[in-house]
């Protein structure tokens, strides 16, 4: 059975920074795509940045230059680095693993996490 668990979340100042964990476990994911995903209330569910597995990335416009994604597939794991956070930024983060190509698409992934809370103070 498939697992896949956030943890990282918080509360920050404006400026600060975050790093979110995920970890999948029950499968090997090294050849799919994992992603991150952000909802923040009265808003849809959009993709953050997603890395595939031979490394390509995908950002949104609105993190580029300031979050980082990477992946340790030996842990079957990807983190989000999240630098300059804004009040903007508060959401709901969720991590998707499973999907083929870039996964930019929350309807592409095969699983997905309960969500952590980023919250970023003004």
């Amino acid at each position: 059975q498939v697992q896949v668990v956030e943890s990282g979340g918080g509360l920050v100042q404006a400026g600060g920074s975050l790093r979110l964990s995920c970890a999948a476990s029950g499968r090997t994911f090294s050849r799919y795509a994992m992603g991150w995903f952000r909802q923040a209330p009265g808003k849809e569910r959009d993709c953050v940045a997603s890395i595939t597995g031979s490394g390509g990335i995908y950002y949104a416009d609105s993190v580029k230059g300031r979050f980082t994604i990477s992946r340790d597939n030996a842990k079957n794991t990807v983190y989000l680095q999240m630098n300059s956070l804004k009040p903007e930024d508060t959401a709901v983060y969720y991590c998707a693993v499973g999907a083929l190509g870039y996964g930019r698409m929350w309807s592409s992934y095969d699983f997905w996490g309960q969500g952590t809370q980023v919250t970023v103070s003004s």
